[in-house]
């Protein structure tokens, strides 16, 4: 389910609007746990408030989505989607495992420094991150004793926050990644991170210092309080999506009834007509002949159009798809396999014509064959998405069951959360001067190449890996 969720609509405004989610998630103040209903709603102010961000960054976004209600109703139902999965994560206590409590505070102490840079130095010119912090100051922040000055009541010294910090991202590389080990961490990758975790603290600091005394606007805080906001839903949410994955998963027995359930999937015909094809070529018609009337492989067509009698030559071992292969390879020269030859594309009726010895593309002494086939394809084309490409029937089963699945999944969710979102908002209007700026120094336009012909290349995906 995380792979799904990534793909939310929402997420268009936290890449294109500065609110990526980053490692952390951050809100201004003293906060230091996520109130009960803080992914309950979403407001019209905080989503004109994203708006405006992103039509200073991408306005042809914005022009799109002031001219498709459509994507715009689409973008609403997202945002609750994603809201809904966090307030499920929430209540099911995800964000108060030690790991996942400490990484939700040190994501709301890198925001409150990320955006308090971007405020403070946006009139100074390019630099990186933090690159107005000195070094003189990390390392004063490291010569201080006592607890580090967080703003979050938490105890313990700099160096233990700053290991507490360290093992959470620890911990999340190895969720991702179960081969990961602590050893892999250099020294120069700890130094980096020691470095990072002390500039993210001075600035959140500076920051909250100035919250407290009036010196930075209300504006920014309720910005960096909606970034805050977003990148911890979006933080639960994949946690949550990751635990219920195995739910949204489909069997080779759902795939199986859904296509007997299906009449427009059955390839019975299709199969009699191999066999009827398999039966001819077996009583000795010529099978280039039959192959250039039946195949339903586009690779039996080269670049200029001309059939091949179904033949490929010099195949090397372990290019086609394993049914095909092993059903070639296990012919003598002039054979023709026995039975149909099914795969995920199709019927295959194979005959073997020579069989060698050459290289891979390494180098290495393989097995190289040419064989001829004839392809009656069994793959189906969506009916609902014509610009689709036809796709194997248990493919095409398993996505529709899998989407199916998906749908109820968060359709329970956002219902089970009820979860507010205004039913529209307001979006600026984008002149075309915004959009196509007039450049100062036009570029001469880059030569353009004919492009090379893949279509045998593509053609050969039917029955090669």
């Amino acid at each position: 389910m995380a792979k799904y969720l990534v793909t939310l609509f929402a997420l268009l405004f936290l890449v294109l609007s500065g609110y990526a989610p980053s490692r952390s998630q951050a809100a201004p103040g003293n906060q230091s746990v996520i109130k009960d209903d803080e992914f309950k709603s979403i407001s019209r102010t905080e989503i004109e408030i994203l708006i405006a961000d992103l039509a200073k960054k991408n306005p042809m976004a914005i022009k799109r989505l002031a001219e498709n209600p459509e994507l715009k109703r689409k973008q609403l139902d997202s945002l609750k989607q994603l809201l809904a999965f966090a307030s499920q994560a929430q209540k099911e206590g995800l964000a108060d495992e030690p790991s996942n409590r400490q990484e939700l505070k040190s994501i709301r102490s890198e925001a409150i420094a990320v955006n308090y840079d971007q405020e403070i130095n946006k009139d100074k010119g390019p630099k990186p991150p933090f690159g107005f912090i000195t070094e003189d100051q990390v390392k004063q922040f490291w010569e201080k004793t006592g607890p580090a000055d967080t703003s979050e009541n938490d105890s313990g010294s700099r160096e233990e926050q700053f290991r507490a910090f360290l093992d959470s991202k620890l911990e999340l590389l190895k969720r991702e990644n179960p081969q990961f080990s602590d050893d892999q961490i250099s020294q120069e990758d700890k130094k980096q991170a020691r470095e990072y975790f002390a500039k993210v603290q001075i600035y959140k600091k500076e920051c909250d210092a100035k919250i407290e005394s009036g010196e930075l606007s209300a504006e920014f805080v309720q910005k960096t309080e909606l970034q805050v906001k977003l990148q911890q839903a979006q933080f639960l949410a994949k946690l949550y999506s990751d635990k219920i994955a195995d739910q949204a998963k489909v069997t080779d027995s759902d795939v199986a009834q859904y296509v007997a359930a299906h009449k427009e999937l059955d390839v019975s015909a299709k199969k009699a007509k191999a066999l009827g094809i398999l039966n001819r070529a077996k009583a000795g018609e010529d099978f280039a002949k039959l192959a250039n009337e039946y195949t339903e492989d586009p690779g039996n067509k080269n670049s200029k159009g001309e059939l091949q009698g179904g033949e490929y030559k010099d195949v090397t071992k372990g290019t086609m798809v394993p049914p095909f292969e092993q059903a070639a390879l296990a012919l003598e020269p002039g054979q023709i396999a026995p039975d149909l030859v099914e795969s995920d594309f199709g019927y295959h009726i194979i005959k073997l014509e020579k069989k060698g010895e050459g290289k891979d593309t390494s180098g290495n002494p393989t097995e190289i064959y040419d064989v001829r086939h004839i392809l009656i394809s069994t793959t189906y084309k969506d009916p609902k998405n014509p610009a689709a490409m036809p796709m194997p029937v248990k493919e095409y089963a398993r996505q529709e069951l899998s989407t199916a699945k998906q749908k109820k999944i968060i359709d329970d969710i956002v219902a089970a959360n009820n979860i507010s979102v205004p039913d529209d908002y307001s979006i600026p209007e984008i002149s075309e001067k915004t959009i196509h700026p007039v450049l100062k120094n036009p570029q001469r336009p880059a030569v353009h190449r004919k492009a090379p012909d893949y279509r045998r290349h593509r053609s050969r995906k039917i029955v090669r890996k």
